[in-house]
């Protein structure tokens, strides 16, 4: 379905029409508009089903224009893929009209996702911001914590953007015990998912905990609480990788597996 090739010899094609994480609905209720002429302007994206994308990025969102967690909430998980990269090279070009370097003017270049410093010859690429988030389990119970970012009522896995130099295991020990103050036995990875909120890439565990006594940080957890897989909160959504590591885990608890 989604060809990740920059469709550079096209200049037409469907458009995916994005401001500041907004997108424009089409006629037919989709987010990819009918195939017109492209402006040099729109940046060439993707295939999707053999035909050209390109993204257009607008100074402003219209009223009736969805988010991009809007979006994925009403779509099958097929698009998630095609969305997510939208979102992610949306946020990169607003981002990088200069050098990070020397402070210059950058300009896109066609061929790849860059963006070409002509005064000191640096290239920015779109920014990946590698995260853990893992669900911490005792037996049968599962570990939920409360952001003060959250609905009222909802409970997630935990989760933290991984330091320079460290590997993946050792930010789920560490930011697992920096957040509920728990010490975890064995890790085991699960999957992996792109979360254009604005470039993360998830990263999902498993981890064991050795006790079940909880010690918040306060900050970025509000709350936390073991629940059995009989008695459960409200819940994130079903596209997350959150969502799918409780499912996992309830799933194994029913078999036995």
């Amino acid at each position: 379905m989604l060809r990740r090739e920059l469709p550079v010899n096209a200049d037409a094609g469907h458009v995916i029409r994005l401001s500041e994480g907004r997108i424009a609905p089409s006629e037919n209720g989709d987010f990819l508009q009918p195939v017109c002429h492209w402006t040099s302007a729109m940046q060439p994206l993707c295939y999707w089903n053999d035909e050209p994308v390109a993204l257009s990025v607008e100074a402003s969102a219209g009223d009736d224009w969805p988010d991009g967690r809007s979006w994925l909430s009403r779509l099958p998980e097929s698009r998630f893929g095609l969305l997510s990269t939208a979102l992610e090279v949306g946020a990169w070009l607003r981002n990088h009209h200069f050098c990070g370097r020397c402070g210059a003017q950058a300009s896109r270049l066609d061929a790849e996702f860059a963006m070409h410093c002509h005064a000191c010859g640096h290239r920015n690429y779109p920014r990946i911001s590698p995260c853990i988030i893992t669900l911490v389990t005792h037996g049968e119970s599962i570990l939920l914590g409360r952001s003060p970012r959250f609905p009222v009522g909802r409970y997630s896995t935990l989760a933290g953007f991984i330091e320079p130099g460290e590997a993946a295991e050792e930010a789920v020990r560490r930011e697992v015990f920096e957040e509920v103050g728990i010490a975890v036995g064995h890790v085991r990875y699960f999957k992996s998912q792109a979360w254009p909120f604005p470039h993360s890439l998830m990263l999902g565990f498993f981890a064991e905990a050795a006790s079940r006594r909880i010690r918040i940080d306060g900050v970025e957890i509000s709350d936390a609480a073991w629940f059995s897989p009989r008695s459960l909160p409200q819940l994130p959504p079903l596209y997350s990788i959150s969502r799918a590591l409780i499912e996992t885990h309830l799933a194994e608890v029913k078999t036995g597996h």
